[in-house]
């Protein structure tokens, strides 16, 4: 730190235990609950028609689109009780999330949460999908019960290490084109180049990445079980080998994720921040992730960082070390026991 500057901020508080148990419910729930339903939680309406009577579950699939998806005949009473056991789970799924907002918890917008639901009902996250970037960070903050700051972000970044284990191709323009959002390819460049990404118009519209390993940074790489191509990433094999369960609170949803290991997410983090030479508020807004993950981590749970960075790429070890000097400026004064930490793991 320079003579005469102040010292960083706390990095991050712990929530309260009576909110952590709440969050730990919600999930708990939300993993046994199976399919979720889209949109918000809706209600049932019955209409006759044709001499036949049907019941439809009435909602919004985003703000402002009313929609109706047929849910039984109205003789069927056990598909219809079923349907509405279905909607108070999703309106108490919904109300925990808005108290846990409030609370501080890491909550995504409505965008998010229609992808994300989307790609759970299709056992995209069983089969190997794994959310990544900012919005994994926001999860592990819920999942480690800290309130930190978390830039809002409008990318939603999903990476596969390997060919998703799919029973049938999942193409990945159609699965996002299917939550009713005017999702469109993003050009690449060169033309030429597969398109890596879709998105929603608008400045501020929300875009998804499909990342995958490569030793090129930005190669395409193909993902032909989602009929689609994936930006390439150095050490995304080794960042995704063993992923964890969390969830994402989204909208008033609360979905099942895999994420990176959150000592691999940090080095990663740290690899990512020393390669970000022309945006320094990116490479700012990796490392800060990356020591406030890591400052809970250690003085929380009290992890040793030596042994996942002898573990990681040399690399991604290289870069950790450039950054040492970021690490200190951001731990010295409030995080003595994680700079300590660090700094055993890079001498």
């Amino acid at each position: 730190m320079r003579a005469g500057s102040p010292p960083h901020a706390v990095l991050y508080r712990l929530h309260e235990l009576a909110y952590r148990t709440q969050y730990a419910e919600l999930k708990e729930r939300a993993a046994s609950a199976g399919a979720l339903l889209p949109g918000t939680p809706g209600t049932l309406y019955e209409r006759a028609g044709t001499g036949r009577a049907y019941v439809y579950r009435v909602y919004y699939s985003a703000p402002g689109r009313q929609v109706e998806d047929l849910v039984a005949p109205a003789h069927d009473e056990a598909a219809i009780a079923r349907a509405a056991q279905h909607i108070e789970f999703a309106r108490w799924t919904a109300e925990q999330v808005a108290t846990l907002r409030k609370l501080g918890f890491q909550v995504a917008d409505k965008a998010v949460a229609r992808v994300l639901v989307e790609l759970h009902n299709a056992g995209a996250f069983d089969a190997g999908l794994a959310m990544v970037g900012s919005l994994a960070f926001m999860a592990w903050l819920n999942e480690l019960g800290a309130r930190a700051v978390a830039a809002r972000t409008q990318d939603l970044d999903l990476a596969r290490r390997q060919r998703l284990r799919l029973a049938a191709p999942l193409p990945f323009l159609a699965t996002v084109q299917a939550t009713r959002l005017p999702f469109v390819p993003v050009p690449a460049l060169p033309s030429s180049a597969p398109s890596t990404s879709v998105k929603l118009p608008g400045a501020d519209g929300l875009r998804i990445d499909l990342l995958a390993p490569s030793t090129v940074l930005g190669r395409a790489v193909r993902a032909p079980e989602l009929e689609w191509h994936a930006q390439g990433v150095p050490h995304y094999d080794w960042l995704l080998e063993v992923p964890a369960s969390v969830a994402a609170l989204a909208g008033g949803h609360c979905v099942p994720v895999r994420v990176p290991a959150v000592e691999r997410l940090v080095w990663h983090k740290l690899y990512s921040s020393a390669a970000r030479h022309a945006d320094a508020a990116k490479a700012d807004k990796d490392l800060l992730q990356a020591v406030t993950l890591a400052a809970i981590e250690v003085e929380q749970h009290d992890l040793d960082l030596r042994a996942s960075w002898r573990a990681s790429p040399g690399p991604v070890r290289a870069a950790a070390q450039r950054r040492l000097p970021a690490i200190r400026r951001r731990l010295t004064g409030q995080h003595p026991q994680a700079l300590d930490a660090f700094e055993r793991a890079l001498r």
